[in-house]
């Protein structure tokens, strides 16, 4: 009978709410000296995250991400993203980690793949139908439609309710009313209820928990692989949204990724901070509406070489060799800790190499495209020989500069390295410099020097000639000052390259640390220098000889050495009246000789009118000998 008139009173005085049929009063007993217990019918979920068979299922938009992909492959309940394969950057950066191990497959790529950091969590492998278990509810969650409140009150009135916000944000607490919940804080959650049941009871305390949370609606944009609007649940945060649309593309940021609300940036997400630091600060709760940007990549570089994981970095532009090492997870145990190479992209040579101490230069900054290599310390205590070589290319070349190769790379390695010879490359003429020739060539030069100085010397203390007194002051003077310029000449270690004039490859030649490769321009000259009537360059026409050049430059003087003509080929070679016997001269006349594109005929002076022209033709032996090119026998002469 009593509970009867309690329930009428309850309906006449509106208390209860007009969503009985979520939150109905099924039964009110009031027991004498007890407390007042609520209760309510089981009713159904108004939406639910599991199926028929009680699987979870994915969200509106994480199937649009799944299904439409064809590429997409499912097995045994997991999906993995397809991987978008190695960008251009990263298959650089693998051939250059390649160099370092002779390490390649049967096409030639480097079978070392260096990729970018973070590619695992972008390609996102996700179990579906994994129980994900209770998430704990952030303090700033802001309840809206949808979302279901547990609460529980105990001593004054007991109760275990599970009410659900309606559409217009409001919750229906029996006999004691609609309480507003929407745009309200899970922090406040409590203190609001409890002020509405304060209304009704005393001598009370509760408890709250969030059930079922809403679903919203956001927009994913920018460089991800399923841009698009998704339906996500009301706990989602901006991660969680990226990685349901699929994550970054291969041109997508990883450090600039924008939470947009209302017109204005909320937060930028960095998954460095989470990837390195396990920082998820930044990873902001999402509501209805948001926009989550992703952001064009910036700057990349490499860090390849002994660290512990060799990748390509997006990094911003006050980074410094010690953060993209620290990135790259130090350096590994057998690492080189003194010095590195750094190699960049330069806008006057198109590639440059130098030598870093990671003591020193760890606070340099590093530029879009640099390479970080940390050179291990087990090569340095190999023989030379098991090393990488720093080989420089430069002139007619695709991308001239320095080049760390493997230790067995040969010069048509460096020359592939560099992209290989432009289409007016002259391959014939190329000019190979190695430090250990130029050491060996300016201890001989410099003995040969001592030699023809000795000659000189004994040749003055001989027995007297017919020549007048004048003649052999001016021969000594002569002399002395021909020593002098000989001894400013340095050799430059140029080693002739064997290769035939119409060749397009190099020889196969191994290269060592420190060599240097310049292809020249296709040449359409044929120079004449010397003791001639107008020196200086003709143009070049096939099939000509040698001889029809000198005759256009008017041929030697009456001062000339016309037995010590001789010819520097474009390779380097040199072509001599010594070398009669061999078939190129007859009696010291080029007549006969064709010539060939970058020719240089060289006529020398006979400064002397003597008898004896030995020391000319010792000075000139000397000078092409030891390779030190035109422009320094120009000099000499």
């Amino acid at each position: 009978m009593l509970a009867g008139l309690l329930l009428v009173s309850v309906l006449v005085s509106g208390e209860v709410s007009a969503q009985a049929n979520v939150a109905a009063i099924a039964e009110a007993s009031l027991t004498p000296g007890g407390p007042v217990k609520l209760s309510q019918p089981t009713a159904p979920k108004a939406s639910s995250a599991k199926g028929a068979e009680g699987k979870r299922q994915a969200p509106v938009g994480d199937r649009n991400v799944r299904e439409v992909s064809e590429k997409v492959t499912r097995e045994e309940g997991i999906t993995v993203r397809p991987d978008p394969g190695l960008s251009e950057f990263e298959l650089f950066v693998s051939r250059m980690a390649a160099n370092g191990k002779s390490v390649r497959d049967k096409d030639g790529e480097p079978v070392i793949q260096v990729r970018r950091y973070g590619i695992d969590l972008a390609l996102g492998i996700v179990a579906e139908e994994a129980d994900e278990g209770p998430t704990l509810v952030p303090e700033d969650y802001v309840l809206g439609a949808g979302d279901e409140i547990l609460l529980n009150l105990w001593g004054g009135v007991e109760a275990n309710l599970r009410l659900r916000v309606d559409r217009t944000g409001v919750v229906a607490i029996p006999r004691v009313g609609s309480v507003a919940l929407n745009g309200v804080r899970f922090s406040d959650l409590k203190k609001v209820l409890a002020q509405r049941v304060a209304t009704q009871f005393r001598n009370f305390d509760l408890s709250v928990a969030l059930g079922e949370v809403k679903a919203m609606r956001v927009y994913v944009t920018g460089f991800v692989q399923k841009p698009g609007a998704y339906s996500v649940s009301g706990l989602s945060t901006m991660l969680q949204a990226v990685m349901q649309a699929g994550g970054p593309t291969s041109v997508g940021s990883y450090r600039n990724i924008q939470l947009r609300r209302a017109n204005a940036v909320i937060s930028t997400l960095d998954l460095y901070d989470f990837m390195l630091k396990g920082d998820r600060s930044a990873d902001r709760l999402l509501r209805s509406g948001d926009v989550i940007h992703v952001g064009a990549i910036g700057a990349q570089v490499g860090v390849v070489g002994s660290v512990n994981n060799p990748a390509v970095f997006e990094v911003h532009g006050s980074e410094t060799v010690a953060d993209a090492l620290r990135m790259a997870g130090g350096v590994s145990a057998v690492a080189n800790r003194v010095h590195a190479a750094l190699h960049s992209f330069d806008d006057k040579s198109g590639q440059a190499l130098r030598d870093l101490s990671l003591k020193s230069d760890s606070g340099l900054p590093l530029r879009h495209g640099d390479v970080l290599r940390v050179f291990s310390a087990a090569d340095i205590s190999r023989p030379n020989q098991g090393a990488s070589k720093k080989v420089r290319v430069e002139g007619e070349v695709q991308r001239p500069g320095d080049y760390v190769l493997a230790a067995g790379s040969t010069l048509r390695d460096a020359l592939k390295a560099a992209g290989g010879p432009t289409s007016g490359a002259f391959l014939f003429g190329a000019e190979f410099n190695r430090e250990s020739v130029r050491v060996a060539q300016q201890e001989s030069y410099e003995r040969s020097l001592r030699d023809l100085e000795t000659e000189f010397k004994k040749a003055a203390l001989g027995p007297k000639s017919d020549e007048a007194p004048e003649d052999t002051v001016m021969r000594s003077v002569g002399q002395g000052k021909l020593i002098e310029r000989l001894r400013a000449v340095r050799p430059s270690g140029r080693v002739v390259l064997q290769s035939a004039g119409a060749s397009n490859e190099l020889p196969d030649m191994l290269v060592e640390d420190g060599d240097r490769l310049y292809i020249p321009a296709q040449p359409t000259t044929v120079s004449v220098f010397g003791s001639v009537f107008n020196a200086g360059s003709y143009m070049y026409t096939a099939g000509r000889d040698l001889d029809e050049y000198l005759r256009q430059s008017g041929g030697p003087t009456k001062t000339a050495d016309k037995g010590s003509v001789f010819v520097i080929r474009a390779n380097g070679s040199v072509v001599s009246s010594l070398a009669r016997k061999s078939g190129w001269f007859t009696d010291g006349s080029i007549d006969g000789v064709q010539a060939m594109a970058g020719d240089t005929i060289f006529v020398p002076e006979n400064i002397y009118k003597t008898s004896s022209m030995r020391e000319t033709k010792d000075w000139a032996q000397i000078l092409y000998q030891f390779a030190l090119g035109v422009a320094t026998i120009k000099s000499i002469n």
